[in-house]
This record gives structure tokens, sequence and C-alpha cells, in this order.
């Protein structure tokens, strides 16, 4: 498989090189047409885009979700999209892990976050379910163990008096859409870079260049 060449923008030791162990990724969403392009489906859409990056086919039914898998700079990877909606998440994830006898650190969640701006992501190895549904129920399936790894999505947060659930459930507009569009590609890319560079350092490299952002999007109000 020809792979696109992901640009280096730091310097890895030997040290920070991953082992060949496969990674299993796991977008959060909700099933179905109605649900598609809302800002609780970016999950799903970061895995479309990561699968089509590589030509990965997401053409297989496995543990309640759509699923596919691949091999990545010599590394099995599985891409996983729930098909449980969001709040029984864990119901799919649980199994996919335990099914392929994962380390929970090579789990990799994906699933969007209403504390970040619009199209601002942060890669972290651990964290808490932040109030988030779908966060809730993976770790509850994991038995309450909060250390895995996720990609955190900014979508923003409701204006005014907007009912949060409601928000969450709404389609982008023209301009948050633009900045999730341009998140996909970087969120893709930094997936790239766990696979072949390790969590650490890819995470290190990748929180300091969206650290920022933020202040480049304010002309852009989504």
């Amino acid at each position: 498989m020809l792979l696109r060449q992901i640009p280096q923008r730091c310097i890895y030791t030997a040290a920070a090189l991953p082992e060949l162990r496969p990674w299993l990724f796991v977008g959060l969403g909700n099933p179905g047409d109605k649900f598609m392009g809302t800002r609780h489906n970016v999950g799903f859409e970061f895995i479309d885009a990561f699968a089509k990056s590589h030509g990965i086919a997401m053409d297989s039914v496995h543990c309640k979700a759509i699923f596919g898998k691949g091999i990545i700079n010599m590394v099995p990877v599985f891409l996983a999209k729930p098909q449980t909606y969001m709040n029984l998440s864990g119901e799919s994830s649980g199994p996919l892990a335990a099914y392929y006898k994962l380390p929970l650190n090579r789990v990799l969640v994906l699933h969007d976050d209403m504390t970040l701006p619009c199209g601002v992501l942060r890669l972290n190895p651990l964290g808490n379910h932040g109030s988030h549904n779908g966060m809730k129920s993976v770790i509850n399936h994991f038995r309450g163990n909060r250390e895995f790894p996720r990609l955190r999505i900014g979508i923003g947060r409701p204006v005014g008096q907007m009912d949060p659930k409601a928000f969450l459930l709404q389609k982008f507009n023209v301009r948050a859409r633009e900045r999730i569009d341009a998140a996909l590609q970087e969120g893709a890319d930094a997936l790239t870079q766990v696979l072949s560079k390790g969590l650490t350092e890819s995470a290190r490299c990748f929180n300091k260049e969206q650290k920022y952002k933020h202040l480049r999007l304010q002309t852009m109000p989504g």
C-alpha cells in the first residue's frame, strides 16, 4: 500500500518509536442518515477521513460497529464506528478491545468536545468523561478504567440559552463546517503519526501546534 508522506514536525529519538502491536481507533457518533453531519457525529467523520486517507474499507460489521482494518507503517490498525447510538458506545468498544486482547493504551477514542473551540483538537493519553455520555459508556465498559487515549474534537459551545442536546444534534453552519473539514485532515495526520512515532511524542508535537489555533480562527466565527 502506497501511503502519503506525513510531514515530520518534530525530531524523534529511537526510544520514541512505537511497538508494532495493533491499535484500535473508535470514533463515537449516532447511526442513521438523520445524524450525518451533526456536531455529535464528528467522531464518525474522523474515522471515515482516516480510512479514506489510507485506503481502508469500512465494509464489515463487528461487535456492533461498522468496521475496517489495515496495516499502516507495518502497524495493524482496526477502525470502528459503533452503531449502538452514542449513549451505549461502550457496548461496542468494550467487546472490540476484549476480542483483540488489546491493552487500553492501544485503544484511542475520538469524540466531540464542547469545551474546545470549533475545529481545535487535543490528543490526550487519558482523562475523564467530561459529562460526555458516549465516553461515560466507554469508561463503564472498560470497568471504570480511564487510562486510554482519546482525540477530542472541538465543536464549540451553544449560543445563549440553547439546549446543549439540541446543539449537539445540529448540523454545522458553513464557517464551522470549513473548520471541521480542515481539522479532519489534521486529525488524520495526527493519528498516522501515532502509528509511526508513538502516542507520547505525537501528542506533544500535535498539541503544541493546536494550542493557539483558536486565536487564528477568531476571525472565522463558527
